[in-house]
């Protein structure tokens, strides 16, 4: 069954060191734990690339005592750079459950690859912990029903990772701000630019990286030989092979991700929805008009095992309420065009630029129109909102239940590439209208001695 979405009466909170941003409306008994009467203490799961960054983002606003990884060598480095950040040094364990067991620890912070995410955010909930988890939150639709059933069961304070929503300094709440005004008139068209995946040559097994614990980074997943070429990737994500089914690239692979549109596409999607007004809603339809899948499919599972398998090109046709057209594409600048019928313009990272932004200059906002959509003063730091959230015990700006209205859409799109067919979604009961097979990809078996503590 799926739980109910809180009331959506609006309250503020205070700042958090020094920081005030929103807390989401949502009704105040579904968070009803104590608040953290100090600092927060945090700890870390998973510390590669993101894990670095969003605990490197947050010390200025709590203390961590411990970090997880499966990794040694990622664990070992990351613990020295958190003690001479902090001058104090947190613990360090391959077994994240005694982090969960430990009372003084208020919150954690999870950036495990996608499959795991669920599992660790779960158990915490219900150990008593916050928790601030990447993006995308979930590897199935199904799981997120059951995160916004843990958060009302427990109480906890919940923060998704989309940090488009507080920071890039402010574009993407000024985009909201413009669409919510009427600048564009109707909107009738969002295209959400989301670049292309790779694709692989054949990659062999290998033998398993020393330090690396594989079984425990399968964890839910299948258990599968671990694969790597040996030239290693550069830049972002750096020091790993560039191809394999591990570090860096098990966004590739849909036993462990759901490429680029649920990576890029939990970012962009989720504003193109917040602008709309879509989230507590979702589409009617989606239909894949355009994509290329890297490996041979049959009945939506892929016929080989040694390849990236997730879409490397797309073009989806999401239709929104409202008659409004969405399209998630691979193609063209990585960002958000909003379409009206009165004009249109495009945001992304780096700019947000188009004659009505251009208007802004003779024409502003409204005083007060982005803290109206950000629900309060605006934080310059996604933690900082999260703490304020834990401190005053609502829901802060990237919540469940609006993460996981817009990523169905996402997971949608895979779903529909993997079959090769439209599919036709009822946004009420939140299911797939009249095709078991593809109802049956809402949800996933974890594998044996891997379920959540204490049931789903």
């Amino acid at each position: 069954m799926t739980a109910s979405r809180p009331s959506r009466r609006r309250f503020l909170a205070g700042s958090a060191a020094g920081a005030a941003g929103l807390l989401l409306p949502v009704s105040r008994r579904t968070v009803a734990a104590e608040a953290p009467s100090e600092r927060p203490v945090f700890a870390t799961i998973g510390l590669r690339n993101q894990g670095w960054a969003i605990t490197s983002k947050s010390f200025p606003y709590a203390d961590f005592a411990a970090l997880a990884d499966v990794d040694a060598n990622v664990l070992a480095e990351h613990v020295a750079k958190v003690e001479k950040a902090q001058g104090r040094k947190p613990d360090a364990t391959a077994e994240y459950r005694t982090i969960l067991d430990r009372r003084d620890i208020d919150a954690v912070m999870i950036a495990t690859p996608d499959h795991w995410h669920t599992k660790i955010a779960v158990e915490a909930m219900r150990a008593g912990k916050d928790v601030y988890c990447e993006k995308p939150l979930t590897l199935t639709i199904d799981e997120g029903r059951l995160i916004e059933r843990v958060v009302q069961e427990t109480g906890r304070v919940f923060q998704v990772g989309t940090m488009q929503r507080t920071e890039s300094d402010g574009r993407f709440l000024q985009a909201v701000a413009l669409v919510r005004a009427g600048r564009i008139g109707t909107v009738r068209k969002v295209t959400c630019g989301i670049n292309a995946m790779e694709e692989s040559p054949a990659i062999p097994t290998a033998p398993v990286p020393q330090g690396l614990d594989w079984d425990r980074w399968l964890g839910p997943a299948p258990a599968v030989p671990y694969r790597a070429l040996p030239e290693l990737r550069v830049g972002y994500g750096g020091g790993v092979p560039l191809y394999s089914n591990c570090h860096y690239s098990f966004r590739n692979w849909h036993e462990y991700s759901g490429g680029k549109l649920t990576d890029w596409g939990a970012h962009h999607v989720d504003i193109a929805c917040w602008a709309l007004g879509a989230t507590d809603t979702g589409p009617s339809r989606i239909e894949p008009l355009e994509y290329t899948l890297p490996v041979a499919y049959k009945d939506g599972h892929p016929l080989v095992n040694d390849r990236y398998n997730a879409a490397t090109k797309f073009r989806i046709r999401a239709a929104m309420p409202r008659d409004v057209e969405m399209i998630i594409t691979s193609e063209g600048d990585n960002g958000i065009l909003f379409e009206g019928t009165e004009g249109r313009f495009f945001v992304n990272r780096g700019k947000i630029t188009g004659a009505p932004v251009e208007a802004l200059k003779d024409h502003p906002l409204p005083d007060g129109a982005i803290e109206a959509v950000y629900g309060g003063p605006v934080s310059a730091n996604h933690t900082a909102n999260f703490v304020a959230a834990m401190r005053s015990r609502t829901q802060p700006i990237s919540d469940v239940w609006s993460h996981n209205r817009m990523l169905e859409i996402c997971h949608l799109a895979n779903i529909a590439m993997r079959l090769g067919r439209p599919l036709a979604w009822d946004p009420v009961r939140r299911e797939i209208v009249g095709d078991a097979q593809a109802n049956a990809f809402l949800a996933r078996e974890s594998r044996k001695g891997y379920e959540i503590s204490g049931g789903a």
